[in-house]
């Protein structure tokens, strides 16, 4: 665990430099804006340890599956999002040498992520040339007001010397993905050209044909004159261009540099105007200029800020940790396009390929509901609404038939792209957590359109695979669900997963409600979707037989449910009992002691009693949680998230805030050693469970809001905002009482315990807790 990010409420802040943390920090002050996103590499060159990343949603390429023993059913690509075209690259020679902070002595440094305004901005001190020094400053970030542009504000002074100095600002499209099989480049080059409004380069993705064009003017003041370009001004090699500018800099003077970029898609532009256009946007963006941008910036994380901030008093680094996961799941993801979903890692690295997993679904819509408009939440269902097709594809090249779909376990396009067979084949429950968002989405919002419209389909394909995903057991004279991996990724191809037979049983019970709901509200529309997916009401018939005779594992003695069929075969340890040299089992243990080993990766029984609460009771919930909580090492991002709400339900109020700790900082301290990889995204969602499900106690009960909280003895008080079918309420919990203020005209019923409240618009009410 690493502890050198200074605690701040509103930013992120490493002081000084140390190379061996550099990856870290790279994914640590990462910056985004839905669209787009960069590591935090240097604006200038550095030779030591880093990722270099800028990445474009949406633009992936298929990288060709790399495995040691193929298999039928195997995807044949492992689709990714890429590396695209670095523009932020400012390369800076004095008197020839190359500015480069490995190479050279950093006496002063400093990072720092702006959270409340949305920037990046840097400072150094270093020593080059045998004495000579120089102090920097800059300021970066990526519009959210214009999700197609960046700005990179440079200054560079001379502290004791006169010297030439040459600026190279450049667009780089020769990259290569860290992760890229073979080596290989996915990119190849378009067209480059130069105007007065900069320089373009335009790459395509090769095999998808995604077509990429971006712009960058950089203009250079000295002396508070506009510095002009040298007669050559421009380099151009292959998939490079820049500017070049040639100055000199005297003593205790200071340069500055401003570098705009534009960067535009064939995914929102067609390809062949995409130089056009993208020189009409960057011109536009000179136009306004740095300062006004920055300002741009500043107003829309406020209005960001407005619904989503949670204000904590009296822990500044639990204050710190949810504001920084918070920030970055909207640099991630804005929910204007329902083409684009959330990547484990967002923009800030390559692992997990930067595709979508039940992730989603079953973290990060709970966010998204509260915090942002409706139809963000409603983009990302109809984000799978939009793969259906795919979906019944995938699941024909397994054997099913009649319409059954099965959802990717990772996907760009729809289409199956991970290659571990115990998860392509096996970790099935995936397709459950796409029908529980869909519950989860009308539960919340009453869209019952969006069932009509989009979600019935989705179930009723969902519904088909579990009917044909069963079996009838004549010895146990049930039916059974064989060879599946449940959410915990240590136990592959296991005989009924309790959660997974679970939530199977679950999406049966819920499709058929639902298509009745729609054949009473909509006759013609129910008619037109039967006719469509060719359903035959007798599946019906054969949906209940299943849902009453499922079979699912049960101790007795115990009085719990079984993770799946013997569980209680492995030799059974406790996490406390592992020595602290084993961990984490991923990177200490063989595959096969893991696989042998009664150690859970995350909740998997628990994550069943998270979703389905109300059909357990506290003591149900409290054996099985004492159960299987000790034997959980958490070595998956996702875990600590639901034990923390779940022992907030149970009253373990020590045990919730010390998961939600571990949730909450997980990247900013480092937890799992992994942090360099990028950042935990989807699992930053968990967060912000941990607190408005956890400690808030919040829930829909009754078609209403309901809470029951409790404040963490380790706080004073907690406030946070909640968007609520077009209402917003502030909520503050402090020791002995909880305020609810209605923002909006209208009266709004809430349950917090056992009481009903009726709060009038634009009122709020103090409660006793």
């Amino acid at each position: 665990m690493k502890n050198y990010i200074q605690a701040d409420p509103w930013n992120i802040i490493e002081e000084g430099f140390d190379p061996h943390l550099n990856k870290i920090s790279e994914s640590l002050f990462s910056i985004g804006n839905g669209k787009m996103g960069q590591r935090a590499n240097f604006e200038e060159a550095y030779s030591g340890e880093s990722l270099q990343g800028s990445y474009v949603a949406g633009i992936y390429f298929p990288d060709k599956t790399r495995v040691g023993w193929w298999k039928n059913g195997y995807p044949p690509t492992f689709d990714k999002v890429i590396n695209s075209t670095n523009w932020i690259g400012i390369d800076i020679y004095i008197n020839n040498v190359l500015l480069d902070l490995a190479q050279c002595q950093v006496t002063q440094f400093k990072r720092m992520l702006n959270m409340q305004e949305g920037y990046l901005q840097r400072t150094f001190r270093a020593t080059i040339n045998e004495g000579q020094e120089i102090e920097v400053n800059s300021i970066r970030f990526c519009s959210i007001a214009d999700d197609e542009i960046g700005a990179i504000q440079y200054s560079l002074t001379a502290l004791n010397f006169d010297a030439a100095i040459k600026v190279v600002s450049k667009l780089d499209g020769d990259i290569v993905n860290e992760d890229s099989n073979y080596d290989f480049k996915f990119w190849e080059p378009v067209a480059d050209q130069q105007s007065e409004n900069g320089v373009f380069l335009q790459t395509k993705t090769l095999k998808t044909g995604f077509e990429l064009c971006v712009g960058a003017k950089t203009q250079i003041y000295a002396d508070g004159h506009l510095v002009k370009l040298n007669q050559q001004g421009v380099l151009q090699q292959n998939k490079w261009i820049a500017e070049e500018f040639h100055l000199d800099i005297t003593s205790g003077n200071t340069i500055n540099i401003v570098k705009l970029a534009c960067v535009q898609s064939s995914l929102n532009h067609p390809a062949e105007a995409l130089m056009a256009t993208c020189e009409e946007k960057l011109a536009i963006a000179n136009t306004v200029g740095f300062e006004k941008l920055k300002e741009t910036q500043k107003v829309a994380w406020a209005n960001k800020w407005l619904q989503s901030d949670i204000q904590i008093e009296g822990d500044v680094k639990a204050q710190q940790a949810i504001r920084f996961n918070i920030f970055q799941l909207f640099q991630t993801y804005t929910g204007t396009d329902s083409r684009l979903n959330i990547g484990p890692k967002g923009f800030t690295g390559e692992k997990y390929a930067g595709a979508t997993y039940w992730d989603t679904e079953a973290y990060c819509i709970p966010f998204y509901l509260s915090t942002a408009p409706q139809e963000v939440g409603r983009n990302l269902l109809v984000y799978r609404y939009n793969h259906l097709e795919k979906a019944i594809e995938n699941a024909e090249m397994l054997g099913f038939k009649n319409g059954a779909a099965l959802y990717p376990m990772v996907t760009m396009d729809g289409t199956e792209s991970h290659n571990e067979w115990e998860i392509t084949f096996e970790e099935i429950h995936r397709n459950g957590a796409i029908a529980y968002a869909i519950y989860n989405y009308i539960n919340y919002t009453q869209d019952w359109d969006y069932l009509a419209q989009y979600g019935l389909e989705v179930l009723v394909a969902i519904a088909r695979f579990w009917a044909q995903r069963v079996n009838w057991s004549e010895e146990r004279e049930k039916y059974v669900m064989l060879g599946v991996t449940g959410p915990n990724e240590y136990e592959n191809n296991v005989n009924n997963n309790w959660y997974t037979n679970y939530l199977a049983v679950w999406c049966l019970n819920y499709t058929r409600e639902a298509l009745d709901y729609v054949k009473q509200k909509d006759v013609a529309r129910f008619e037109a979707i039967l006719d469509k997916i060719s359903f035959d009401l007798e599946e019906f018939e054969l949906w209940q037989e299943i849902a009453d005779n499922m079979y699912y594992p049960y101790h007795e003695k115990l009085k719990i449910y079984l993770q799946q069929d013997g569980y209680l075969d492995k030799e059974q340890w406790l996490v406390k009992d592992l020595p602290a040299s084993e961990r984490p089992l991923n990177q200490k243990w063989s595959w096969d002691r893991i696989l042998r080993s009664c150690f859970i990766k995350q909740a998997d029984v628990l994550q069943g009693m998270y979703f389905f609460e109300d059909q357990f009771d506290l003591e149900d919930i409290r054996r099985n949680f004492d159960f299987y909580e000790p034997r959980t090492v958490h070595e998956s991002s996702l875990s600590p998230c639901i034990h923390s709400i779940l022992a907030a339900k149970l009253n373990d109020e020590a045990r919730a805030y010390e998961f939600y700790l571990r949730t909450a900082r997980l990247d900013l301290d480092d937890y799992n050693n992994d942090t360099e990889d990028g950042l935990h995204i989807t699992s930053m969602a968990g967060t912000w469970m941990s607190i408005v499900q956890g400690f808030a106690g919040m829930r829909i009960k009754n078609n209403q809001l309901y809470f029951q909280p409790f404040l963490p003895e380790q706080w004073k008080s907690f406030t946070f905002n909640i968007g609520f079918r077009g209402k917003i309420l502030s909520i503050r919990i402090s020791k002995g009482e909880m305020e609810i203020e209605n923002t909006s005209s209208e009266v709004l019923d809430v349950q917090v315990g056992d009481a009903n409240y009726s709060i009038p618009g634009n009122s709020s009410q103090i409660i006793n807790i």
